[in-house]
């Protein structure tokens, strides 16, 4: 017997969260950010909207929140400039769109669902990503829009530590984190996956990360779905969101396994962290990563929405969001 799919979203605002770095104002914002989110996005499923819709919609919230690195919260590049990129995936038929290099758009993620929708490509950069979003009618602003002082400061240090070591500084010494993303699952049982970053601060050359890269930050099929946070460069070489997919779709694995396996083993092995978060077609979540912290949160088949920051908070893995029946492979 077919049941209903569950409801369900789940959103990461980055890994790399440094309690040290934290104030209580800081969070208060970032919890409340993560929570409109949520609300906002679970609001499409529950009117009976696609994933697709829960998920750009629960991204673009984020992205107009200046706490994250992405949209109004992108960190500045060598430069001195913000580089955004952003992806979705509908797992639904494997259609994706993706943009990256963008200067002037408000919302990445829009533009990485209008070219889905309205383009034969996957993936715009640059100049043309910002005039077919002119000719799509997505919201372009001037670049000094995205400019915070907290990112700036960001940009200042990196700065400073690059004249005060050898020309190319170790790109640990950069933040890598702060992506945002969400999965979902809607009420005709389909998965969708979407991911935005600033990028790296002080980045250099153009350089883009994992987050755009369809298979490696954002992947999502039929059993799957999966948004990265974490140092790219590692998730571009182990393809780890598709990876993590492969492993459930075509082994069979439980979802909390497989992205274990990934965010906690694969990347870890060849010196990159992070995290992730991951959903499969039962509506089961898991959350892994390897830092002080993830901002993330869900909403499961109670309704009832959840966020957490650091390693020691209650963690939906263990606490599946499908209903105990629903063990009908």
């Amino acid at each position: 017997m077919t049941h209903a799919a569950p409801l369900v979203l789940v959103i990461h605002g980055g890994a790399g969260v440094i309690k040290r770095d934290m104030n209580a104002a800081k969070e208060k914002a970032v919890r409340a950010a993560m929570a409109k989110a949520l609300h906002d996005g679970y609001a499409q499923l529950k009117a009976g909207k696609s994933a697709v819709d829960a998920v750009t919609v629960a991204i673009a919230v984020l992205e107009d929140d200046p706490n994250f690195n992405a949209g109004k919260g992108s960190v500045f590049t060598h430069d001195g400039r913000n580089e955004m990129d952003a992806a979705v995936m509908d797992g639904e038929g494997l259609r994706a769109g993706a943009v990256a290099g963008v200067h002037r758009v408000k919302n990445p993620i829009l533009l990485a669902r209008a070219v889905m929708d309205h383009s034969s490509h996957v993936m715009l950069v640059g100049d043309g990503a910002e005039a077919f979003a002119k000719e799509q009618g997505i919201s372009l602003v001037d670049p000094s829009y995205f400019r915070t002082e907290e990112r700036w400061q960001q940009w200042q240090k990196a700065l400073k530590e690059d004249n005060d070591k050898k020309p190319h500084a170790d790109p640990e010494t950069a933040k890598h984190f702060g992506t945002v993303g969400a999965v979902a699952l809607d009420g005709e049982g389909h998965l969708a996956a979407g991911t935005s970053t600033g990028g790296m601060t002080d980045k250099r050359w153009g350089r883009v990360g994992d987050s755009p890269i369809i298979g490696a930050g954002t992947y999502a099929n039929a059993q799957c779905a999966v948004s990265g946070t974490g140092w790219g460069e590692f998730y571009l070489r182990t393809v780890a969101a598709h990876e993590i997919c492969m492993k459930v779709s075509m082994l069979g694995e439980p979802i909390e396994r497989a992205a274990a396996e990934v965010i906690n083993q694969e990347i870890p092995s060849l010196g990159g962290d992070g995290g992730a978060i991951a959903l499969d077609a039962s509506g089961n979540i898991a959350m892994p990563f390897n830092t002080d912290g993830m901002y993330r949160g869900w909403i499961g088949a109670d309704g009832v929405a959840h966020v957490a920051i650091y390693d020691d908070e209650p963690d939906p893995s263990n606490h599946p969001p499908a209903p105990e029946s629903s063990d009908d492979h």
